[in-house]
Order: structure tokens, then sequence, then C-alpha cells
């Protein structure tokens, strides 16, 4: 495995997801962890990623001398080879001419992490610091016309840096580059499998579990699906899922995954505990409020029923990477950017301990276990759906009323994009209610109704994402549709923000 040391980058998430991609398990871990703790019979080679920082920085992060003793090699990344150059008696200052974005970077050596590469090539640059004198035994490997040091290399030990982000995809050949690193300088093998994962974890909840009940958060999404499936195969019908109607589902959603798990021979425990969250939720109008609301009500419930089949010490949870990623600073100074149910809106008093065998994979690395398990396609190959449910797509307060308007118009807006053909090309595809009216005209009379906007992005992993550009056509039908079929909506307006800087969903 490659140890991926989180020094706040926005693309830390990415690095270690590209270096899965070459068939290698990585892992994130803080800068301030103790070396003599991780895994070092396994890692084979660390990265230290960028970050907002700078290293002179009175409060800047710094990872432990230890890592640069091990013998092992170490690749960093914009501020981590800002970070080697310091840590090891070179200096780093703020550059005059700052680099972001596209830069042409000339090769001076491609005898190893940038073997079998052009000898020029575009990067992307995101830095306003530069090496001004290296550390003693290393030397410039690339550069750009306004940064002489874009990459370097110790002769004697195994340690590079690159001032530019071979992780994402604007830089050209950045998948040979970090291939050049994990698998040629470190010799890693490419054996991660989800195979392997499986049985991993099969063998993994088996022995933590032994011969006690868990409690399983069923939603119906991929992730939740995929985790009863897989706790399923671990101790069978001593897994006791529970599906609960929090009044926040799609429509018909309900009936679907109950028909679903019943054909898989899984038995489900159904809640229908609508009332319940929307006499919680009304009145709130702060979407993070809706969130810990939402969250704390859904452990209160499982604890409730769970006294039904006697003590359950277990619960187990779809939190993926990505979620702990964006909910909170686990390994460094990553900035928060909203909680998730399944991880920040925990209520302080928890009565369970938490399965969570998804928690390091991204949600492509998700849909492949569920394939290979059997999930049907119809949630296997789903949008992705948040955990707190439609409170997050309607803005503002949530009412019985505004819920019905949102379902049959985000049912109008699936039933499109999937009759043109475009909903697996597609990340995610909803509708969002908004809280404010607007006035329109119906058959010569004057309405004052809600506004609903469409959302449709592409992406790989939800990380980042760009809004897709739906045919004109499409969306006057969608748009007609929800105008003339759903009471209550006299306009339809469709969201063109990417993320960063917005966020895939509005709340």
């Amino acid at each position: 495995m490659i140890a991926v040391i989180d020094f706040g980058s926005q693309y830390t998430q990415l690095i270690a997801r590209r270096i899965r991609e070459l068939g290698v398990y990585s892992e994130i871990y803080s800068p301030f962890v103790d070396v003599r703790e991780l895994p070092l019979d396994r890692i084979k080679g660390f990265v230290l990623s960028g970050g907002p920082a700078s290293v002179y920085d009175d409060n800047a992060p710094v990872c432990s001398s230890e890592i640069f003793e091990l013998g092992k090699p170490v690749l960093g990344i914009c501020y981590g080879m800002q970070l080697i150059t310091r840590m090891l008696g070179g200096v780093v200052e703020r550059s005059d001419k700052r680099e972001y974005g596209f830069a042409l970077l000339r090769v001076l050596d491609k005898s190893d992490i940038f073997k079998g590469l052009p000898d020029e090539f575009q990067v992307w640059m995101s830095h306003g610091d530069r090496i001004l004198k290296m550390p003693e035994g290393f030397r410039a490997i690339a550069e750009t016309e306004n940064t002489p040091v874009a990459a370097f290399k110790s002769d004697h030990r195994k340690i590079y840096g690159l001032q530019f982000h071979p992780e994402v995809v604007h830089t050209a050949y950045g998948k040979e580059i970090l291939s050049n690193f994990v698998k040629d300088i470190c010799g890693c093998e490419s054996d991660w499998r989800m195979e392997s994962f499986i049985e991993q974890s099969v063998r993994e909840i088996r022995e933590r579990v032994g011969d006690e009940k868990v409690l399983c958060a069923l939603s119906g999404g991929v992730d939740s699906s995929v985790v009863t499936l897989l706790v399923h195969k671990a101790i069978g019908d001593r897994l006791i899922p529970i599906f609960v109607d929090n009044g926040l589902l799609r429509k018909n959603e309900a009936k679907e995954v109950l028909e679903t798990f019943e054909s898989l021979g899984v038995k489900i425990h159904f809640v229908d505990a609508s009332e319940r969250f929307l006499n919680r939720l009304k009145g709130v109008t702060d979407p993070e409020k809706k969130r810990k609301i939402i969250g704390e009500e859904f452990i209160r419930v499982f604890e409730e029923e769970a006294s039904k089949f006697g003590k359950i010490r277990f619960l187990a949870q779809g939190t993926l990477y990505p979620d702990v990623i964006e909910s909170i600073s686990v390994w460094g100074p990553s900035s928060t950017i909203k909680s998730h149910h399944n991880v920040g809106g925990l209520p302080d008093r928890f009565d369970f301990e938490l399965i969570e065998p998804l928690r390091f994979l991204f949600k492509d690395e998700v849909r492949e276990i569920g394939r290979l398990l059997g999930l049907p396609d119809r949630i296997l190959k789903r949008h992705p759906f948040p955990g707190p449910g439609l409170a997050i797509r309607v803005v503002g307060e949530i009412t019985r009323e505004k819920l019905d308007i949102l379902r049959e118009a985000d049912a109008i807006v699936v039933e499109e994009i999937k009759n043109a053909g475009l909903y697996h090309k597609l990340w995610q595809a909803f509708a969002v209610l908004l809280s404010v009216k607007s006035v329109g005209v119906m058959g010569d009379e004057r309405t004052y109704d809600y506004v609903v906007a469409v959302r449709a992005v592409e992406s790989v992993d939800g990380m980042t994402a760009d809004w897709s550009r739906l045919p004109y056509e499409l969306l006057g039908r969608i748009s007609n549709r929800i105008i003339n079929e759903v009471k209550g909506v006299n306009r339809v307006v469709y969201d063109i923000s990417s993320k960063p800087p917005s966020t895939i969903e509005w709340e």
C-alpha cells in the first residue's frame, strides 16, 4: 500500500483514488500520526499532499521527520514538495510570479518518475511559493517558465517533489507519473481488487461480531444497500436491516426497496416514522440543523426498534470516504464543508458500535462491490441520494405539501432523463424546490407559485462535478411537464454551477 499524508489539499482524496485506480491500495493519514502506529510492513511509499498553508507560516502542519529516515520512497506534491525542502535544509520563499492553472513542463531527467514521457507536456499548477534553494543532494528534474525547480529528486535517497498536481485530470500524463512512482520506484504490485476486499471485509465482520446481531441502517441507496448485502453475506439472518420511511423519500421509493430486498432473500424490518420526522423538522430552515435533527432522529428510531430484538451492540452504516473527508477534518487541516448524517449528524449520546466497511472506499468501488454481490441495476446504477433525503432539496422550511410537490417534479426529471438515454451518463439529476415564489400566468389568470430548480451534473467520484449541458429540447420537455402536471409550480430554472465552488446539493 501507499500512505498519503494529508496537509489539507482539496485534491488529497484524488491522490488516493488515482493510486487505487492503478490497482494499488492507498490510505490517507494525518500529518500528526505517530509513524510507529502505521502499518509499516505494508507501506511501500509515502505521498505528501498539497495544502493551503505556506511552509514558513507559524502554524504550518509538519509531518514526522522519521518518514524520511525509513528508507521508503517519498513523493511530495506542491506543499508536500516545499515541506520536504524546508525539513531537509532547503529554503522556500514567496514567489513574485504565482502559478495557477496550466503551465508547460520541460522535463530535464527521464530516468525514473518521468520515464517514458514526452520532453514537454501540460501540467496543472496551484502555488504562490517557490523553492529558492534545494536541500543538499537534490537536483531539478523538470522546470516551467516561472518555476526553475518544478520537480526535483535526491540522488542518494528515493525522495521526489512535484510543484504541480499529477492527480488532477488537467495534468497530462499524471496517471503515468503516479504509476512510475508507485510501481517502479516503490515496487507496488496491482493486487488491489474488490473481490479481495469482500473476502477481507466478510472475515473482519465475522471476527468482530461473533455470534451477536447487527442492526443495519438501510436507506435504499447504493451505499447502504451494499453494506446490507455485505454484512448479510458475513452473518446471514443475524443482520437486522431496518428501513425507515422518514417522509423524505422519493416517489414510490419505499415500495421499490422492500420488493428488491425481498427478491434477494434479505428480511427487512420496515418502520413508518414519517410523521415523527416531519414534526421534528417543523419550522426548521437552516440546512445544518436539518441534517443534525434527521441524524439524531434516525439513531433514536434505531435504538427503539433495536430494543424489540433484544440488546444489540452493533450498527452497520454506508459511510464512504468522501462522506468522511467532506464532513470533518479527520486527518489534518482540511476545512469542513458540510456534515453528513452518516458522520457529522450523529448525536452525542450514541448506544451502538459502528460497523462501516465502506468507510475507505469511493463510490465507483462501492458499485463494483454491489455488482459482485448481485445487487440489481435499479439500485446499483441509481444516482446518489443524500442521507437527509428531500429535506435538503426543499430549500427552507419543510412541509408535507412541499415534499409532495418536489416528489412529483423530481419523478418527471428522472423519467425524462431516462427517456433521453442520459441517466447513466450523469452523476446526479434531480429537482430542488426553492423557498421563493414567482408570478405566472395560467389560463389567463395570475398565479403566485413555487420555483423548481433542475440540477444535473457529470462527475467521476462526486468530489468535483461539472453541470451537464443537457439538450434544450430535453430541458423544455422537463419544464413543460413540471409546470403543467405539478400543481403549485409555475417556473422552472436550470442550475449551471460546478463543484467547486458550489456543492452538488443545494443545502
